[in-house]
């Protein structure tokens, strides 16, 4: 019964106050966006057909959506810092529908892959805003709040990679892929139309000065986030890695249809949608050490054994177990959105996201070239190996930010 009323007591300060709308457009445009990103790798099959791609070139393009999405993170960050968050994330949102439109006409691999960058760049302008604007709603439970909001992503990523498949096998895959563009219309005018202008405001990244950069850099220093940026950054190494490839690993290994393995697909986030609620609330009430070691433990286990495991309902648990490394996202950002003082938090965020996640978009095409030479299954083992070290290493930090 404490549990359940716990549970009502977050949900009624969620959505209290006339918070409930805001947070419902935020968490429902990152569903759209991040259910769109995930249909890439349900589609890598289709895609490596119709332009005659090696599975190194397919990692390769899913390294370009990533890249695209890292690199674009700072300037997003710098933006929401100096202009009305509800601007830059619905222009993310138009971006990427207008990209969506050049991916599904490409005439050439060329063309695929510069659209598929620009998809990423057009994802790259909402993350930061999202937390920004959460920070500034949810002060004292930001945790809560990203955890609903990354669950929602996970939602998305549930519903949206199927049905991209399921169209695919049944019309084409451009078709799997064309279907969200006016769903992202959809989310651009509902943002625009729900969350608060913000007037622009000065910003101490106003100048691109090595003295602003400087300024920024110290207060990043001062907050000690080296650290935690380096856990991430193998964090992210390992989730992407593991997503960029795993439909096509269940197809070329286990033997899976694209539809089955798209299916299981999502069940890896459909768990998420359970994970990151309860991973944002622990990082609220037990810090980030105990919350982090938490849900990284069973993912450890499951890329262990998902080598040696054949049958569906197996790969089920596994694909189960490794879920939980969702719930590290709501941790890891909130503890971010913490320890960053106010006034630089997007451009922070953006610096620490756009490093961390620009070193780890090399993840699937390095997995790739690892599976083209014959050693995809070992490729999971080695995952495996790197998460205990991320293990070790959250063990190490504090409980709770500095900031």
């Amino acid at each position: 019964m404490r549990v359940a009323d716990t549970i009502q007591h977050e949900a009624t300060e969620l959505w209290g106050d006339g918070k409930g709308p805001l947070l419902a457009s935020i968490a429902g445009g990152w569903g759209v966006l991040l259910g769109t990103r995930m249909i890439y790798p349900v589609l890598l099959p289709y895609l490596r057909s119709s332009f005659d791609l090696s599975l190194t070139v397919g990692g390769l393009l899913v390294t370009v959506l990533w890249l695209g999405v890292s690199l674009g993170q700072l300037p997003g960050g710098i933006l929401a810092d100096r202009y009305s968050e509800r601007g830059v994330m619905v222009a993310g949102a138009l971006v990427v529908a207008c990209a969506l439109v050049l991916v599904v006409t490409a005439p050439t691999p060329l063309v695929l892959f510069a659209a598929t960058g620009l998809v990423g760049l057009g994802q790259s302008l909402y993350p930061i805003a999202r937390i920004t604007i959460l920070s500034k709603i949810y002060p004292d439970r930001i945790g809560s709040a990203l955890g609903v909001t990354m669950a929602t992503g996970d939602l998305g990523q549930t519903v949206l990679p199927p049905i991209g498949g399921a169209i695919a096998a049944a019309a084409a895959w451009q078709f799997g892929l064309g279907f969200v563009v006016p769903l992202l219309l959809v989310v651009a005018g509902v943002l625009w139309t729900v969350l608060p202008a913000r007037p622009s405001t000065a910003s101490p990244v106003d100048s691109l000065s090595a003295e602003s950069a400087s300024s920024v850099v110290g207060k990043l220093r001062r907050a000690n986030l080296g650290f935690v940026a380096f856990i991430l950054f193998l964090y992210i190494l390992i989730w992407q890695s593991f997503t960029g490839l795993y439909p096509t690993y269940l197809v070329e290994r286990k033997g899976l249809s694209s539809s089955i393995a798209g299916l299981l697909f999502s069940v890896f986030f459909a768990f998420g949608v359970l994970v990151k609620p309860l991973a944002g609330a622990a990082y609220d009430r037990i810090g980030l050490r105990r919350a982090l070691v938490i849900v990284l433990v069973g993912p450890v286990a499951g890329l262990a054994i998902l080598p040696f495991v054949e049958r569906l309902w197996l790969l089920v648990v596994v694909t189960a177990l490794v879920s939980t490394m969702l719930g590290s996202g709501a941790i890891t950002q909130s503890y971010l959105s913490d320890a960053i003082p106010e006034e630089v938090r997007g451009t922070g965020l953006g610096v620490v996201r756009t490093t961390s996640a620009t070193l780890g978009a090399l993840g699937p095409v390095l997995f790739g070239a690892l599976a083209d030479r014959g050693y995809f299954d070992e490729g999971y083992l080695l995952l495996a190996g790197v998460l205990v070290v991320v293990i070790f290493l959250t063990l190490r930090l504090p409980e709770r930010s500095g900031g």
